[in-house]
């Protein structure tokens, strides 16, 4: 019954759900090259510097969730407890991506880069058991947690729908900047 639904959401309006595709599609097609990259070039734990003093490419991998939560405990609790909650996340996504109006391109379009970047993790938990991270910022001694590019989606999809959201709120709460169309 719920698959019956999602087609008839989708047959409703297919250009918006092309754009919903197009994106996550992009951000998982290009998060799961680099990280092939990193694996197929660098060793575990191997770190090539790219501007000095201020970023490497250093391969690793997080067990955990992100700046290696809960990366301490079983692996079989572990990848049950993050492929649900990603699972649960991306329906979230889904849901909140149908309500959200289409001429609402900058909220669908954080939906889309957020939906991406949760596939991308995913598909490393269930393949690996835990994410290739790479992407490692740093200032002298003090090291950002290391990244991916799924995670970077994660982050500013999350950012834009933030600032959508203000925005929309905003929006409600205006009042109506002409009161004689009311007259």
């Amino acid at each position: 019954m719920a698959l019956i639904s999602v087609f008839k959401t989708i047959t409703e309006d297919p250009r918006r759900y092309f754009f919903l595709a197009a994106v996550v599609g992009t951000v998982f097609i290009l998060d799961q090259v680099t990280k092939a990259v990193i694996q197929k070039t660098m060793q575990i734990h191997e770190s090539i510097p790219v501007i000095d003093r201020l970023f490497n490419l250093t391969y690793i991998r997080n067990p955990g969730a992100a700046f290696g939560l809960f990366a301490e405990h079983g692996n079989g609790l572990r990848m049950v407890f993050f492929s649900t909650i990603s699972v649960v996340a991306i329906l979230f996504l889904w849901t909140l991506f149908v309500k959200t109006p289409k001429e609402a391109r900058l909220g669908r379009l954080s939906i889309a880069m957020v939906m991406g970047g949760a596939f991308g993790n995913l598909a490393d938990r269930i393949r690996f058991g835990e994410v290739v991270d790479f992407l490692d910022f740093y200032i002298g001694p003090y090291h950002w947690p290391a990244f991916n590019v799924a995670d970077s989606s994660i982050s500013v999809g999350v950012v834009l729908m933030i600032w959508y959201f203000i925005r929309e709120d905003r929006k409600a709460v205006q009042p109506d900047e002409n009161p004689s169309a009311h007259a």
